[in-house]
């Protein structure tokens, strides 16, 4: 065997473990499911979709009485040309209203 050959050097790597962060298991006071939303505010989204139902429901009809004639004051009246679209968008204002209040 030879002589010449040098010794192998050690390399020390200094090795740290993981630490593991203590698990707490959640209790009934620590853990609580909140809504999105509170109480009043589905209050006001239902009142918004109350406003467009009514809206909508004020917009339906229009049947001629005679299928040969023709009115265009059933049709184009005040209550399906103004009252209607202003009860829909005030029930979609309450909704934006109600989404956006915090």
């Amino acid at each position: 065997m030879s002589t010449n050959n040098p010794q192998k050097k050690k390399v020390v790597v200094p090795v740290q473990k993981p630490q593991v962060a203590a698990r707490t298991t959640p209790t009934a006071t620590t853990r609580k499911d909140e809504l999105v939303f509170n109480k009043t505010t589905y209050i006001w989204m239902g009142a918004g979709l109350a406003l467009i139902f009514i809206g909508l429901l004020l917009m339906s009809g229009g049947k001629m009485p005679n299928p040969e004639t023709w009115d265009p004051d059933i049709i184009y009246g005040f209550r399906r040309t103004v009252l209607a679209p202003v009860f829909i968008l005030a029930g979609l204002a309450v909704e934006i209203v109600a989404i956006f209040k915090r």
